[in-house]
């Protein structure tokens, strides 16, 4: 199980400490250090609609000339910007042997997926 984010960022965090609480191993990787691999981002995208994987309310985002973000319209312009600025990808993305168990950090969520009931 591998869980992609930057260590920094607040919500990656609070997903890092949920796991840990938990006794759920995983390998962290660091978009900062480690980028993204296109296969990957693309299988991302096979399974959850650009719209959940980019972060329109992020700093990245909202940095970005409004040109650039109207031509963000599909999947195929998602990947190349996702791929250009890994920081705009909403974080963290929780996945196991390539398929996409959740993205983003929900409580809920992650005690649905690793079926922890409180």
């Amino acid at each position: 199980m591998k869980l992609y984010g930057i260590p920094n960022c607040t919500t990656v965090k609070k997903a890092r400490d949920w796991l840990a609480q938990h006794d759920i191993a995983v390998e962290f990787h660091d978009f900062k250090k480690h980028g993204l691999d296109a296969a990957i981002a693309q299988s991302w995208l096979q399974q959850a609609d650009w719209t959940k994987l980019i972060n329109r309310s992020g700093l990245t985002w909202r940095g970005l000339p409004e040109q650039r973000k109207q031509l963000i319209q599909d999947a195929t312009a998602a990947l190349a910007l996702m791929l250009e600025k890994t920081s705009v990808i909403k974080r963290p993305v929780l996945e196991q042997n390539g398929k996409l168990l959740h993205v983003g950090f929900d409580e809920a969520a992650y005690s649905r997926i690793f079926n922890f009931h409180s």
